[in-house]
């Protein structure tokens, strides 16, 4: 068996299924969950009927390089959304299945293992990318999430000793869990520390559309283009439709970038089999193609966001993210419970769950920047959210 499996972690469900195996919740309360970042808003009507149109493509098997309609529909929205000028569909632009098991294999396609490699991650952050960094042979490095910066990563704590043996650098914007989204000074930092010591940026941007202002968060493509770096060099932005237009189910999304690098990754693809269904590329194209329902999905989000945050707000630390659809909040004023504490007993009180934000952090650098909050996603419909709301304000009251 390959000895490296035995560096990954259990994921953070699972350990908050070990927390309440022994629990029961109280009677009374129906089960809400706010533990899952997992869309609940309805799939668009015209997007199940794409799929449906399309489902003659099941008799054909799919290339991994998708099809031309659908790298120019994706080409097409990253030149809207982020200003961009015209991509090259054919060598900028790569569908995948999600942007999850991209994140993970890019990884097996960047480190080079015959030499030490480290792959510097976000600490809290996605556990994807601490395995594909484990299974690529490279070790993690965390960059602690530094509240006086709303949350963004610390880039400049790390030491030139480190950076000079990083291939590989995991940057989520908008943040999960924190919705910290980095600033146009926090792009130029890392691309002059990606031009110093040679590294790869890998953009995880799934959160891009879901934003509370009126600007729309700034992207790491975007970025790149304002600072005159053409062609996007050591650059790779993953993003998805599961969360813009609500179709998890269908796992698909893009990588974008620097077009030597996409030629690395189509040519390690190709081999992993990571082709995407012909009815689900028919499918991403109309959901690219339509922005109308993305404003909709967001409107609903704010919606639930400007009623859900000042309830919080009463009894907890906690304030509107920039994007994403995640609060991370402060609980630890609440009788001094651990982050573990307060999930377990909202849990057995109320019925509601939350997750510890310890279990999406690790210990580094003397503390784990998770420990003290924890996760809420807000992505069941307004009612259910505000339901769950007033079970919390009840339960930090009870127990202040």
């Amino acid at each position: 068996m390959n000895a490296l499996l035995d560096k990954l972690q259990p994921y953070p469900f699972e350990k908050l299924r070990q927390l309440f195996a022994p629990l029961q919740p109280a009677a009374g309360f129906s089960p809400i969950s706010l533990g899952i970042g997992e869309p609940k808003h309805p799939t668009p009507a015209f997007i199940r009927q794409a799929l449906a149109d399309n489902l003659q493509g099941l008799a054909s098997y799919p290339s991994t390089v998708g099809s031309e309609a659908l790298r120019a529909a994706i080409a097409g929205w990253l030149e809207r959304r982020y200003g961009l000028p015209p991509l090259d569909p054919a060598t900028q632009v790569l569908p995948v299945n999600g942007s999850r098991e991209a994140l993970f294999a890019f990884a097996q396609t960047i480190i080079d293992n015959r030499r030490e490699a480290i792959v510097v991650c976000p600490n809290p952050f996605y556990q994807i990318y601490e395995g594909a960094a484990y299974l690529s042979g490279a070790t993690p490095y965390f960059v602690n999430s530094d509240p006086a910066r709303n949350f963004a990563p610390d880039f400049g704590s790390v030491p030139a000793a480190v950076w000079e043996k990083v291939q590989l650098l995991y940057v989520c914007s908008p943040g999960n869990p924190t919705g910290a989204v980095l600033t146009l000074d926090d792009w130029r930092e890392l691309f002059e520390l990606s031009d110093r010591y040679g590294f790869v940026i890998a953009a995880d941007e799934c959160y891009s559309e879901i934003y509370f202002k009126p600007e729309a968060p700034l992207g790491s493509l975007e970025a790149a283009n304002r600072l005159g770096r053409t062609g996007y060099p050591r650059l790779v932005t993953f993003s998805s439709l599961s969360k813009r237009s609500n179709v998890p189910g269908m796992r698909s999304g893009f990588v974008a970038g620097d077009a030597a690098i996409l030629k690395k990754f189509l040519l390690y693809r190709t081999y992993h089999g990571g082709a995407m269904s012909p009815p689900v590329q028919a499918a991403s194209v109309a959901a690219w193609n339509d922005e109308e329902h993305v404003r909709e999905n967001r409107a609903k989000y704010l919606a639930k966001f400007s009623q859900v945050t000042p309830l919080m707000q009463e009894v907890l630390d906690v304030a509107l993210p920039d994007a994403g659809f995640y609060l991370w909040a402060r609980v630890d004023s609440v009788g001094g419970m651990s982050d573990t504490e307060f999930a377990a007993r909202l849990y057995a009180e109320y019925n509601v769950t939350v997750l510890p934000g310890s279990y999406l952090a690790r210990d580094a650098h003397g503390s784990n920047p998770g420990t003290g909050r924890v996760r809420m996603a807000l992505v069941a419909e307004v009612d259910e959210c505000l339901e769950a709301a007033r079970r919390i304000v009840d339960f930090a009251r009870k127990h202040a």
